[in-house]
């Protein structure tokens, strides 16, 4: 019975670990860089991209536009 409940409660530690695993390491990634969760990211559309190039000529292209 005893033991029962020892190892009811440690297979209940051990899965609470692992579900708040995630949010502990994002807060630990997130005050590593003094707020910056993963490094020096660009904002969303401001990158070069090949992909995004091509489409952007694929789209000029049929709508008329000369770029």
């Amino acid at each position: 019975m005893v033991g029962d409940l020892i190892f009811m409660y440690i297979a209940m530690l051990v899965i609470a670990a692992l579900a708040f695993a995630p949010l502990g390491y994002f807060i630990y990634m997130y005050t590593k860089k003094d707020g910056e969760p993963f490094g020096d990211t660009e904002p969303h559309g401001d990158s070069e991209s090949k992909v995004l190039n091509m489409v952007e000529s694929v789209i000029h292209a049929i709508k008329g536009d000369k770029k």
